[in-house]
């Protein structure tokens, strides 16, 4: 009896993590073969410990306090020889997926017809904290997907940028669309 409360008691404490185990579906990890580069990181939370060990000079120190309490970060960027090698639309499942979850918001979309840049942006709140965020970005000759689980705060978020793969992306652009 015991260990069935013990049992139990886990999985109530894992279950807010069940809804952020969002997988991405195999059709962008098929992109790879058709782009010319390819990063993809995969880091869970002790590997972001182990990470956070690098980011030893004056300018890593808030990321690394950023990514002290992250539970995961997770990039597929995918660079394109020319424009069209890509269907803006293998990113479609991902998109609906997260705008039927009733769980997850979607706080910023910009479509680009002049350009063809498109950017979506979903956030996971608890309460007054955001505990996981989405960033789907597609240009004609880039996609960039970027998942982070675990607490974040909005007004650091630019601090991760150019660390663990993730585009570097300044303060005022932050703002800037998220008062569009």
């Amino acid at each position: 009896m015991k260990q069935l409360f013990l049992s139990m008691t886990m999985l109530l404490a894992l279950r807010p993590l069940v809804g952020q185990d969002f997988k991405l579906p195999a059709s962008l990890d098929a992109l790879a073969a058709r782009a010319s580069e390819t990063v993809e990181v995969n880091l869970d939370q002790r590997m972001l410990q182990l990470a956070s060990r690098f980011l030893d000079n004056e300018d890593d120190q808030e990321a690394k306090q950023i990514i002290k309490n992250l539970k995961a970060i997770y990039v597929r960027s995918y660079e394109f020889a020319k424009a069209g090698e890509y269907n803006p639309a293998e990113l479609e499942p991902v998109r609906a997926q997260l705008l039927r979850d009733k769980e997850w918001s979607r706080i910023v979309g910009v479509r680009s017809r002049k350009d063809g840049e498109n950017v979506d942006v979903f956030v996971k709140a608890e309460g007054d904290h955001l505990v996981g965020m989405w960033v789907l970005s597609a240009e004609p000759k880039e996609l960039v997907v970027v998942n982070i689980q675990g607490p974040i705060d909005m007004n650091s978020l630019s601090e991760l940028g150019g660390q663990f793969g993730i585009p570097k992306i300044k303060r005022q652009e932050i703002k800037k669309e998220a008062t569009r």
